[in-house]
């Protein structure tokens, strides 16, 4: 690992060569370049290999870098490898004469063109990325200015319609993803996390408790794996000699650093848990989330603005919220879309759950100031909604307690009643 962190970002690296440089086994040397590419010193990509990488942070995921750009249009690398994991701020389509393309053209920027060698140039000779569509090559002496400038030149079969729309796609990706908080936006990986070990005992647990002021702690083996969770209900009625393997809960719920906070807040919420540790594919520790944490990043995460749009903003997007005529309910009143539509010209049944979705997450919103992740939802169709109508859904609170909530929700065309649901749903704490 130290190997690897002190090469050059952009150098290739191969099992075989690692081996003979540091003289250890060939899977002594794979096992290390896989421990790197899971903390992010090294990236593997298909036709470019293995190479050393900067470390990302997920503050600058906005941004695509080259070696993503190779990925997404399934290109083919063919010079400046040490550039891959430089970021694009935008990318540029040379459909037009040379002189013209220049002013569009700058430092960061990506260049998307066919078979125009005096194009792929000028490109690198103004820092920019080059990205030749259409499957076409380029020159040897092209590739030695890549190299040589460290900017990447790949080409890809597809052609430039094609290709700037995956990009534009995985871009738009991009946004949605960012305004996801997950656990590891969150974690400090370098404080200490207290716990216990096999072999210790209920008295060390009693010390440790009075000492931390805690009373669940994680429990590793000598790998650092965790295999158990010592709580004051385990120590309860136990003599102070018992060993913990035989206090402690077995199969403990554990995270992936790499899971939403939502889905965390839902796990803690469901079993009751205050404490979370997190663990990575091989179930060492990395750290451990506590309930005030996972609160604090959600109350924060309500406040941020979205960036992006997703298939369910989109669906939501043209009803509006109205007060009822008996005052106190709410109603979203909008008009069903052709883009709505199912296999058979009316509104898709799963558009139209999203809609009652929506409005019963708006309700609970209203009403307490919470989000929910649903438990169950019965819905009744009881018939077909014809496009471009006008709906109105209404959610109404059947019960709400601190922990759960059931609503049933209407959706009315001109005709009257068109679809039911009941819905119960599980809340999450204050946002």
């Amino acid at each position: 690992m130290q190997y690897i962190q002190q090469l050059e970002i952009g150098t290739k690296l191969s099992v075989r060569t690692m081996a003979e440089e540091l003289d250890v086994s060939e899977g002594t040397a794979y096992k290390a370049i896989k421990e790197a590419e899971s903390t992010g010193l090294v990236s593997t990509k298909e036709r470019i290999g293995t190479v050393r990488i900067q470390r990302k942070n997920r503050e600058s995921l906005d941004r695509l870098t080259f070696g993503e750009v190779v990925d997404i249009v399934q290109g083919e690398l063919y010079g400046g490898a040490a550039g891959l994991e430089k970021t694009l701020h935008k990318f540029v389509i040379g459909a037009m004469e040379l002189d013209a393309m220049v002013r569009y053209i700058d430092a960061g920027s990506l260049l998307i063109v066919g078979n125009r060698l005096g194009a792929h140039r000028c490109a690198l000779e103004q820092g920019a990325g080059v990205l030749i569509t259409g499957g076409f090559g380029t020159s040897d002496d092209v590739k030695r200015l890549a190299d040589e400038r460290g900017l990447p030149i790949i080409s890809s079969r597809h052609d430039t319609f094609t290709v700037a729309s995956m990009i534009n796609r995985a871009m738009f990706d991009r946004l949605i993803r960012q305004k996801i908080m997950l656990v590891e936006d969150i974690v400090t990986y370098s404080r200490p996390v207290e716990t216990m070990r096999l072999g210790e005992t209920k008295a060390d647990y009693v010390a440790l408790a009075s000492r931390v002021g805690g009373t669940r702690f994680p429990v590793l083996d000598e790998r650092g794996r965790v295999i158990g969770i010592m709580t004051a209900k385990d120590a309860e009625g136990a003599a102070d000699s018992q060993p913990v393997e035989r206090l402690m809960t077995r199969s403990p719920i554990t995270a992936a650093p790499n899971i939403p906070i939502a889905s965390a807040a839902h796990t803690m919420a469901a079993e009751g848990i205050d404490l979370l540790p997190i663990v990575d594919k091989n179930r060492k520790l990395l750290a451990a989330l506590s309930r005030s944490e996972v609160l604090e990043a959600m109350r924060y995460a309500g406040k941020q603005k979205e960036s992006g749009e997703t298939f369910d903003e989109l669906i939501g997007a043209g009803f509006v919220k109205k007060e009822g005529e008996q005052g106190g309910q709410w109603l979203y009143e909008g008009r069903i879309t052709p883009q709505m539509s199912g296999t058979f010209g009316t509104i898709s049944e799963g558009v139209l759950v999203t809609l009652m979705n929506q409005a019963a997450r708006g309700l609970i919103r209203e009403l307490g100031k919470r989000d929910y992740v649903i438990e169950s939802m019965t819905t009744y169709f009881v018939r077909p909604v014809q496009l471009e109508s006008v709906v109105v859904i209404q959610p109404s609170l059947l019960e709400m307690s601190r922990k759960s909530a059931k609503l049933e929700i209407e959706l009315k065309d001109p005709g009257g009643l068109a679809a039911k649901a009941l819905l119960t749903a599980q809340l999450i704490d204050p946002y």
